[in-house]
């Protein structure tokens, strides 16, 4: 006799309830999440460096080196997730352990707000189908805010579907308004698009007006966005300017079709800007392209077992948290997706759970087959696409390495000042300070870059064919490591205990 029996769907009213089972979820979704940790730890996280973006937010919080200019449209959620790791300790090893373990319990809890409104094979399958991604495996341990705002997206799109069907109260109207603070918190923009269709439907469909829920999703994001607020009034001149400020850094929002771009970056592209690349693998893509038809096939399967609410809202808020990145970015990173990806997965996994329950009742092996056929070769993409990245990502922390190990021998030891291509990574891993004379992250004058020189070992890193933005009598100039892409190749020594030291070396 089977311990746990299969789970039928029952109705009372309008709401579904999974049928009793003699065990729940939790172990189910507890598996899923260490077979994806321990992917991350097998794969991910042996010899990894931090990235440019994640040397910022480390820098804020960690004590390698002084904080990183931070610009406007960044916010500071994941620095302060990630300061617990951060502040006892450098290892980029144990931060990433750190995160890696955090963030499959924010899946695992995720999943569980859903437990009673879906039952315990789709609740598996779409924790297996988004924690299989690339992206998903590859960001679990990283200082990004991606993952944390697509378990954010999940867990609110789980309580404003518990409150809706009318099986919870309020303390669930509060889980959806915080797990919406999380997202804001993390990324302002996502918080507002994952917030719009929840509080649409708990103001707008018949029958299920919940007007607590509706001021829990505006209070929210309200309470996310409270210190990005704060630091736009201290830093950046105000709210609006802020906001232009992160609208110009990003390019500008405003109808931009970048559809085909996020397809091109499936391919193993962490970040695609200017996205003019070549459509290098399509076969890395058939599974996004497939997933409308899948995402409607689990509607549907949904519809017929009394859960099509749900689907639907998970769908919808899915789209909903996919528009800016699709159709207002003028560039694309499949971190982006990340959110629409954790709430599509509810419709879809529906879907397959559906095909392999029909198949099942067919008694011939041919549609089991093709089933799981279809399921292994995806995830074998998605595994060579993560290791594609892994080594691209290793390749380039290993030249940011050797880059700040050429500055230390050099002279440019902390207390010291790195500026010009790349300096912000490379100064994180120098232990120095990056400060740029123009850009994004504008944050001294050439004047007050070249007094700074004459106290701290001040070094400005020059891309080929490049000047640099300060140089003068007394600056000594030197050639880097060579490196794979593109970087800094030379570095200009300005006047200074580093170019004094530079200098003495030479001599002797």
């Amino acid at each position: 006799m089977d311990r746990c029996p299969p789970l039928s769907p029952s109705r009372k009213g309008t709401a579904f309830r999974p049928a009793r089972t003699a065990c729940g979820p939790l172990p189910w979704l507890t598996a899923v999440a260490v077979v994806s940790v321990a992917v991350q730890l097998t794969f991910v996280v042996p010899g990894s460096g931090l990235s440019w973006d994640e040397t910022v937010y480390v820098s804020q919080v960690g004590g390698n080196a002084p904080p990183a200019f931070f610009s406007a449209p960044r916010a500071r959620g994941i620095s302060y997730l990630a300061a617990p790791a951060a502040a006892l300790t450098t290892s980029t090893t144990v931060l990433r352990v750190y995160l890696a373990l955090l963030s499959a319990a924010g899946l695992v809890a995720a999943l569980w707000i859903w437990r009673k409104m879906l039952p315990t094979p789709v609740l598996v399958c779409a924790g297996a189908l988004f924690a299989g991604l690339w992206p998903a495996l590859y960001y679990g341990p990283a200082a990004m805010p991606n993952l944390w705002c697509a378990l954010g997206a999940l867990a609110a799109t789980g309580w404003a579907v518990r409150v809706l069907h009318g099986s919870a109260g309020r303390a669930e109207a509060v889980g959806a308004g915080a797990a919406a603070a999380l997202v804001t918190l993390m990324r302002p923009a996502d918080g507002f698009w994952l917030a719009l269709p929840l509080a649409l439907a708990a103001v707008l469909v018949p029958g299920r007006r919940r007007p607590a829920l509706a001021v829990a999703l505006a209070a929210g994001p309200v309470a996310g966005l409270a210190p990005w607020t704060a630091e736009a009034y201290a830093r950046h001149g105000g709210l609006l300017a802020r906001l232009d400020r992160a609208g110009e850094i990003q390019g500008g929002l405003g109808w931009n079709l970048a559809v085909d771009d996020h397809l091109r970056s499936l391919a193993g592209r962490t970040l695609c800007r200017p996205c003019d690349i070549g459509w290098e693998s399509p076969g890395t893509a058939l599974w996004w392209v497939a997933l409308p038809l899948l995402t409607a096939g689990g509607i549907r399967a949904a519809r017929r077992a009394g859960r099509g609410s749900a689907a639907l809202l998970a769908t919808a808020t899915g789209a909903s948290t996919a528009v800016p990145y699709l159709f207002l970015v003028e560039y694309a990173a499949p971190r982006f997706l990340l959110p629409a990806y954790a709430l599509l997965a509810v419709p879809v996994a529906e879907h397959v759970v559906h095909l392999a329950a029909r198949a099942r009742r067919a008694r011939t092996p041919v549609g089991p087959v093709l089933l799981t056929l279809a399921l292994a070769a995806h995830l074998v993409v998605q595994l060579s696409v993560l290791s594609h990245v892994v080594r691209t990502s290793r390749a380039t922390a290993s030249e940011f390495a050797a880059v700040a190990g050429a500055l230390n021998r050099l002279g440019i030891r902390r207390p010291c000042v790195v500026s010009g291509d790349h300096a912000v990574p490379v100064a994180y891993y120098a232990g120095c300070a990056s400060r740029q004379t123009g850009g994004h992250d504008a944050s001294i004058t050439p004047e007050a870059l070249s007094a700074l020189a004459r106290r701290v070992p001040t070094a400005v890193l020059v891309a080929e064919g490049e000047d640099p933005p300060v140089a003068g009598p007394g600056t000594r100039v030197v050639t880097l490591p060579p490196g794979r892409g593109a970087g800094p190749r030379r570095t200009y020594l300005l006047p200074g205990p580093a170019a004094l030291e530079a200098a003495t070396g030479e001599s002797s």
